[in-house]
């Protein structure tokens, strides 16, 4: 018997190397038991070693992706990674409001991809201001690393919890509904995150793992998420169970070989075996 599935998708960029960006989200949801649909706002020419070139999508073929999803597919909640241009910010924008997602409609968790793994710049900084004005107010959830949530405060990046948790309500007060402040560039045996909504705060801790297979760690959390979103879990659960998943994907990273730099986290580490 046919079944409703529950749908995601992922507005961001190509990854041509396949560890993160859309690439990523899809194995993500895939991994999670939910169906991916794409919008893709930017081409990468990259692999683990860097990023080579960058080929902007179009704002109306962006509107045009966007409106051919949300026309025909039931989408349960929302994922957008990287937007390099303030256009193409604009254009999502729009796009999501013209279908109710984000304010109290398909939730939208928003990940603000600045930098990838490699150190690539991925975000112009005449598109910082256009992420805090038009998305931030539709997000049901930000998702910031440290160096990423200073540069929307323009702050120094929070060295303590307490000093993530004061980002985490300042972000908030810029619009977002709730912020998962992400720990992974901090120091010490454990990654804490720290889930910051207007009911209080949630610590996720984790063993941190040594590892240089790191590709894609923001865009899958990000995405696993969404996905739980799509399922119908509460934000709380739906955070705590991409917490698990990342932090397992990471750990598993090293049994796959994939490139000669920056190797992606295994999305599939619960499904393939050797």
């Amino acid at each position: 018997m046919a079944r409703k599935i529950p749908i995601a998708l992922t507005i961001a960029g190509s990854d041509s190397s396949g560890g993160a960006g859309i690439q990523a989200d899809l194995k993500t949801f895939s991994a999670l038991g939910v169906y991916g649909a794409s919008v893709i706002t930017a081409l990468t020419a990259q692999n683990t070693l860097g990023v080579n070139a960058i080929h902007d999508v179009p704002d109306d073929f962006i509107a045009a992706q966007m409106d051919a999803v949300f026309s025909d597919l039931k989408v349960d909640a929302v994922k957008i990674g990287m937007l390099s241009r303030p256009g193409a910010i604009r254009t999502v924008a729009e796009g999501l409001a013209r279908h109710g997602a984000g304010n109290a409609g398909r939730p939208v968790v928003l990940d603000p991809v600045m930098v990838a793994a490699s150190g690539a710049r991925l975000l112009s900084d005449d598109s910082l201001a256009g992420l805090k004005a038009l998305l931030l107010p539709v997000a049901d959830l930000l998702t910031p690393n440290l160096p990423e949530a200073a540069a929307l405060l323009g702050t120094d990046v929070a060295r303590d919890e307490d000093a993530m948790h004061r980002q985490g309500e300042a972000l908030m007060a810029l619009g977002a509904r709730a912020v998962l402040m992400k720990g992974g560039h901090g120091e010490g045996p454990e990654s804490v995150d720290l889930l910051v909504t207007p009911a209080g705060l949630t610590r996720l801790a984790s063993p941190r793992h040594p590892t240089h297979n790191t590709h894609g760690t923001g865009c899958t959390l990000s995405s696993a998420i969404a996905a739980g979103l799509a399922a119908g879990l509460a934000l709380e659960a739906a955070v705590a169970r991409a917490k698990a998943y990342i932090t397992e994907a990471i750990a598993a990273a090293d049994a796959l070989e994939v490139g000669a730099g920056h190797g992606p986290v295994h999305h599939f580490h619960a499904l393939w075996r050797a």
